[in-house]
């Protein structure tokens, strides 16, 4: 899931990632194009409902591609992104729009 808080005073938007309840993981890191997919640089939070959270700031009128690793491991998509795009790896990545 994806929460989206444009900024007033500037061309950036506070994006908040939350993967989804049921991966049951020990952790989890935000990987994408805005941390040049670096799998330590954004780490996400552990929420108690078994969620993670990790929020970032993106320039506006851009789109990234981005993806879960769970575990170190586990690759998972949102299935909230705004959309999907094939990944050189097999399988899609997903998309932020902003």
């Amino acid at each position: 899931m994806l929460k989206k808080q444009y900024l007033k005073s500037k061309d950036i938007c506070k994006v908040t990632f939350y993967t989804a309840p049921e991966l049951g993981a020990e952790r989890a890191a935000l990987v994408g194009d805005f941390n040049e997919w670096s799998e330590k640089a954004t780490p996400m939070q552990a929420l108690k409902d078994g969620r993670f959270k990790a929020t970032v700031r993106l320039a506006k009128d851009s789109s990234y591609q981005f993806r879960y690793l769970i575990d170190g491991s586990d690759w998972r998509n949102d299935w909230a992104a705004d959309q999907y795009v094939p990944n050189p790896f097999s399988g899609d990545n997903s998309v932020v729009e902003v």
